[in-house]
């Protein structure tokens, strides 16, 4: 299983980015799929998260109204829409899956050593 972000990019403050996380290889239908960012040298925060399953979604608080989280269950990806962007949300964007039925609340959505399984990374730069 392989995770691919794509549609980073470098934008001004007030405009919007989606960016792409794309499933290959084996993905169980029902996951938590979690967007985390890192800034420089900081440890990777959650941002959102989904649940494949029902498509029951949660955000961190920095970023409640302005980013969106959906799923294409038919691709395998998950979008994070990036709105009203502001320069603190300059960061490496990275989606990672959960484990298999494993719904995001029991999960611990936000913790970083809940997941195995990450992408390489989009860089997002709001200038």
């Amino acid at each position: 299983v392989q995770l691919v972000e794509s549609g980073g990019g470098s934008v001004q403050a007030g405009e919007s980015l989606r960016v792409s996380c794309a499933g290959t290889g084996y993905t169980p239908s029902a996951k938590c799929v979690t967007w985390f960012r890192q800034k420089s040298e900081n440890e990777r925060e959650g941002v959102a998260a989904i649940w494949t399953r029902g498509g029951y979604t949660y955000y961190d608080s920095s970023v409640k109204d302005r980013f969106t989280i959906s799923e294409d269950l038919n691709r395998d990806t998950v979008y994070l829409q990036m709105n009203s962007l502001k320069s603190e949300d300059t960061a490496m964007y990275y989606c990672a899956a959960g484990p298999p039925s494993i719904d995001c609340l029991s999960l611990g959505w936000s913790r970083e050593n809940a997941y195995s399984i990450w992408g390489q990374g989009t860089q997002v730069t709001v200038s």
